[in-house]
C-alpha cells in the first residue's frame, strides 16, 4: 500500500467505525491540532468530528471515567470525509490549507517495552555481538542458537527455570544484557520518543541517515492513564537502528528516539464493549514491507506469544515509584526482527529510501507510512508550549 492510494477503508478495523476511534488532525484554520472522533454518518461513510472545545487534549479524554462514553457523548464539528483528509496527508501533494492526519495521542510519554518476544530477543544478543557489523550477524546468529536454543516462549521470565538457565549461560560466557531483560526478573521499559514528537499514518517515518542496519518492528501500543488504567491501544512502528543498538546499548536513545522514528496510529481505539484487554492479547500484528526496488517482505506478531502480560508491563512502567500525569503510551515490543536477506547472501534485512511500510491488525486498522532519512522528513516543530498557547488561543484552556 503506498500513500497516494490512502482511504478509510484501507486504513480503518475490520469493523469500520464500530469501536471508539479518537485520532488528531492539524487544522490550518486554527493553525494547530484539533482531537477527533471517526463516527460514520447515515450512508456509512467515515467522518471526522472536531471534539476539541469539550476534549483539548488525547490525554484529556484519556483520563475521564469512561473515555469511550465521554468521547461518544461529545459533539462537534464535522470537518468532512476521512477519506478527504487521508488523501491530503502524505507530504508530497499537501495541500497546506486543508486539514491532514496526525499521530492519535499527544501529551503522553512514549514509552516502550524491549526484548518481550524470545525471537526479538536472540537477535538483541546477535546485535551485541556483532557489534553492530551487519555482515558477522549470520554466524553469530548460528552460535546463540546453539547455545541458548530457539524455543524460549515457554520461559516464565524471572522464574526458577529461568534463573536455572542463567546460571548454565553465565558458566559458558554467554549471559547477555538482552537476556537479563528478556528472561530475568526485571522488564525493559525505555523512553522511545518525547510527547507530541510521533508521526502518524501517511506520514514519512525516519532512519538516521548514518543507519546501514535498521529495521521496523511492528507493535501494539498501550494508551495508559495517569492512575494505571490501561484504556485503550493503537498500532506502533518502533523503527529500529540495529548498527547502533548493536555497537553499544548505552546508543538505544541514538537507536531509538530520531525525527519522525516513532509512527502511531492511524487512531487509538479506546476500551468499550467491543474491545478490550483480552482482545489485544489474541491479535496478531502483521507487517509488510514493499521496496521501490521490488522487494517485499511480510512477517507476524501474534500477542498470545509475548513473554510479559501487558498488565506486567504496564506496572513495570508505572506505579507508586514512578508517575506520568499525563499518561503514557507503551509499545508493548515485537516478535519480528526481519533477517531476509535483502541486499546480498548473509546480509539480512534493513531499509532503503522509499519503502512503504505498512503494521496492522484487525482490530486495530493500518498503519502506513514511507521510510525516509530523518533529516528528510518533516521537523519537529510543535511542542507542548505550542500546544498550550494554541489551545489557550482558542479559548479552550
Amino acid at each position: 500500500m503506498s500513500l497516494s492510494g490512502l482511504n478509510a477503508q484501507a486504513i480503518l478495523p475490520v469493523d469500520g467505525c464500530s469501536g471508539a476511534l479518537v485520532g488528531r488532525v492539524w487544522r490550518p484554520d486554527a493553525q494547530g491540532p484539533s482531537v477527533v472522533a471517526i463516527r460514520a454518518d447515515a450512508s456509512g461513510e467515515a467522518r471526522v468530528i472536531d471534539v476539541t472545545p469539550r476534549l483539548p487534549t488525547v490525554s484529556d479524554l484519556c483520563e475521564q471515567r469512561d473515555p469511550a462514553a465521554a468521547l461518544r457523548g461529545a459533539e462537534g464539528e464535522d470537518l468532512g470525509s476521512l477519506d478527504a483528509i487521508l488523501v491530503n496527508t502524505p507530504p508530497d501533494d499537501r495541500d497546506p490549507n486543508r486539514p491532514w492526519l496526525l499521530a492519535p495521542v499527544d501529551l503522553q510519554a512514549l514509552k516502550a517495552a524491549g526484548v518481550t518476544f524470545a525471537t526479538s530477543m536472540l537477535e538483541r544478543v546477535i546485535e551485541e555481538r556483532a557489534r553492530g557489523d551487519l555482515a558477522a550477524a549470520a554466524a553469530i546468529r548460528a552460535e546463540v542458537v546453539r547455545l541458548v536454543g530457539q524455543d524460549l516462549r515457554r520461559l516464565k521470565p524471572g522464574s526458577a527455570e529461568a534463573m536455572a538457565l542463567k546460571e548454565v549461560l553465565v558458566a559458558q560466557g554467554a549471559w547477555s544484557q538482552y537476556l537479563e531483560v528478556g528472561i530475568g526478573p526485571d522488564a525493559e521499559i525505555f523512553t522511545k520518543a518525547q510527547p507530541l514528537s510521533a508521526v502518524g499514518c501517511g506520514a514519512d517515518a525516519g532512519l538516521h541517515p548514518d543507519s546501514h542496519w535498521n529495521n521496523p518492528e511492528p507493535e501494539v501500543a498501550l494508551a495508559v492513564a495517569s492512575d494505571q488504567r490501561i484504556v485503550g491501544a493503537t498500532l506502533a512502528n518502533d523503527v529500529n537502528l540495529r548498527d547502533f543498538e548493536g555497537r553499544s546499548a548505552l546508543l538505544l536513545g541514538k537507536a531509538k528516539d530520531n525525527n519522525a522514528s516513532c509512527a502511531l496510529g492511524p487512531f487509538l481505539r479506546l476500551f468499550d464493549e467491543t474491545f478490550d484487554l483480552d482482545t489485544i492479547r489474541r491479535t496478531t500484528v502483521t507487517l509488510e514491507v514493499t521496496g521501490p526496488d521490488g522487494f517485499r517482505m511480510a512477517g507476524t506478531s501474534p500477542l498470545a506469544e509475548i513473554s510479559r502480560d501487558p498488565d506486567e508491563l504496564v506496572a513495570a512502567l508505572m506505579g507508586h515509584t514512578h508517575q506520568y500525569p499525563d499518561g503514557a503510551l507503551l509499545l508493548l515490543g515485537t516478535m519480528f526482527a526481519p533477517i531476509q536477506d535483502r541486499h546480498g547472501p548473509g546480509l539480512g534485512f534493513t531499509h532503503v529510501e522509499n519503502d512503504s511500510v505498512v503494521v496492522a491488525s484487525p482490530e486495530l486498522g493500518s498503519l502506513v507510512n514511507r521510510m525516509r532519512p530523518c533529516d528528510a522528513c518533516e521537523p519537529w516543530t510543535f511542542g507542548a508550549r505550542a500546544l498550550m498557547r494554541n489551545l489557550a488561543a482558542r479559548g479552550f484552556l
